[in-house]
């Protein structure tokens, strides 16, 4: 049986998987978001200061660089997807225009106040992570029709006219379509259409907030990356879930209420990810400690370092877990294990749930716990769910441990 799945896996999933995620218009969500991970680094160190300032009240308050950091991440996404999509297509000469148009048609869709002396006013927090989902659909729709409008000219080849000043008049007719559409729907018809897309997105928002669907989000990247697919094939659906999650919590928390959601990428980097996706910490740590294999010992040896700051790669490929049924068993029973006593744990108002931007994704187990949630008691339950995640690896790893040491008694017997 085992057998069967694996071959499924590797022969028919993940080729169509990854071809998935080469698909431009996928692709293009992706390189957007780690476009602006520096920005949400740069929030994130400003969340760090941030707890100096109880210690030392003459700090200067730097919270205004999150927000125009990490607070204008859907404003720059709008602009982002389109201008990888064009780039992808193959039409450079128009991928910032494509880029601007959005940018501006988002703007306009954001439903701004005017007031009667003409001064318009936005929400700045719509210009956030909870404008993700709308800068995710106009930058989809103003890229689609850019791309159809780029495969046409209205000049010849042999035109002498210069080349700027034909993707000027080229992009005259997109543009005003795409301007004209979302004055229609923010003018004439009045809606709000950064509510309607809320709306639209609520019930995956729904989901992903319950136990199963924070469980489903966190093992399903665990699984594909088992066999050699990257966890990011996950982020185009889960990461503005996630986003806007955290922008509710923070929005709360201002209003004096407690934050609700436990779906967080600073959950999942403060408690779930230890060593990596997968929670490998704990096999690193038993693989130089207890390995009686020299093989398995010497990649102990190479990874546990970069394993205390949330770098897996080596051990995922080196050791390998990838298609190594001994180890890859484990990774998925601690990808649903440790997510759901967190779960439980932050629902139970045992320890704080996040509600601040904290994306140091390098920062080891359990300072990271405790940075995420600015909570004391989180450092307990980080030690607690390492030792977990260590009972839950240490008999599959004590069997291929065995299996190793068995083929390397062999060689040497030969």
């Amino acid at each position: 049986m085992m057998t069967k799945f694996m071959d499924f896996m590797s022969n028919s999933f993940t080729p169509v998987v990854n071809k998935i995620t080469k698909n431009p218009w996928i692709s293009s969500i992706q390189d957007a978001v780690m476009t602006l991970l520096p920005l949400i680094l740069v929030g994130s160190l400003i969340t760090i200061v941030s707890l100096l300032n109880s210690i030392f009240p003459n700090i200067p308050d730097f919270s205004l660089i999150n927000s125009f950091t990490f607070g204008l991440q859907g404003l720059l996404v709008a602009f982002l997807i389109p201008y990888y999509v064009m780039e992808k297509k193959g039409h450079h000469n128009k991928k910032i225009l494509a880029g601007v148009t959005s940018l501006a048609a988002y703007l306009l869709l954001l439903s701004p106040v005017i007031s009667d002396d003409g001064q318009i006013t936005f929400i700045f927090s719509r210009f956030g992570a909870t404008g993700m989902f709308l800068s995710l659909v106009i930058g989809l729709v103003v890229a689609a029709v850019m791309n159809l409008f780029a495969k046409k000219s209205l000049f010849s080849k042999d035109s002498m006219i210069p080349e700027f000043v034909i993707v000027w008049f080229d992009s005259l007719i997109p543009i005003t379509l795409v301007m004209v559409v979302s004055w229609i729907i923010a003018v004439p018809l009045n809606l709000d259409f950064f509510d309607v897309i809320l709306k639209i997105f609520d019930p995956l928002s729904t989901i992903v907030q319950s136990y199963p669907g924070f469980v489903l989000s966190l093992f399903i990247p665990a699984l594909l990356y088992t066999f050699g697919i990257s966890g990011w094939v996950m982020m185009p659906v889960i990461y503005p879930v996630y986003l806007a999650g955290l922008a509710e919590n923070a929005e709360r928390v201002a209003q004096g209420l407690e934050p609700t959601n436990i779906a967080l990428q600073e959950t999942a980097y403060g408690f779930i990810n230890m060593g990596g996706i997968g929670a490998t910490l704990a096999l690193a740590v038993m693989m130089v400690i207890f390995s009686k294999s020299y093989r398995l010992k010497a990649i102990g040896r190479a990874t546990i370092v970069p394993s205390m700051f949330n770098i897996n790669e080596p051990l995922m490929f080196g050791g390998p877990i990838v298609f190594n049924p001994f180890l890859m068993i484990p990774m998925w029973i601690s990808s649903i294990v440790i997510p759901s006593i967190v779960y439980f744990v932050m629902k139970l108002g045992l320890v704080s749930i996040p509600s601040k931007t904290f994306l140091l994704w390098y920062i080891p187990t359990p300072i990271a716990s405790y940075l995420t949630t600015q909570d004391w008691r989180a450092i307990i339950l980080g030690v607690g769910l390492f030792v977990v995640a260590f009972i839950i690896y240490f008999p599959f790893f004590k069997a291929y441990d065995i299996q190793e040491k068995k083929k390397e008694l062999a060689l040497a017997e030969d």
